[in-house]
């Protein structure tokens, strides 16, 4: 990382609440764990009960094990502007974890639509 972007970095977490600068952590050990490479992802969805008093990283985690079929990339856009609107804006872990499970949901939609067409998983 170059001094001007870990500066930046510093300046930001300064700025956070205890609270958010775990979130950011988590976040941060999210996006590394998701480059590891593992074998081919099922087509079945796994089913994983959503728990009571889940975090937004944990539930991004279990999305990610629900729908082993999606890549990863097309999902973390979307998934990390709603991990900002909850970290920043304030946004409740509920609201952001339904919304993150709509996401999954429709991308998996999407993806099932795709396969039924006849058109290569992207």
């Amino acid at each position: 990382m170059a001094k001007l972007e870990e500066r930046q970095l510093r300046a930001v977490l300064g700025a956070l609440t205890d609270a958010e600068v775990t979130s950011v952590l988590d976040f941060a050990q999210y996006l590394r764990d998701r480059r590891s490479t593992a074998p081919k992802p099922s087509a079945e969805i796994v089913e994983i009960p959503r728990p009571e008093d889940e975090s937004v990283i944990a539930a991004i985690r279990r999305l990610t094990k629900t729908y082993p079929m999606l890549d990863r990339s097309t999902v973390f856009n979307e998934a990390s502007s709603l991990m900002t609107r909850h970290v920043v804006q304030g946004e409740s872990c509920d609201e952001t974890i339904d919304r993150l499970e709509a996401l999954f949901q429709s991308r998996y939609t999407s993806l099932q639509a795709k396969s039924a067409s006849g058109e290569a998983d992207t």
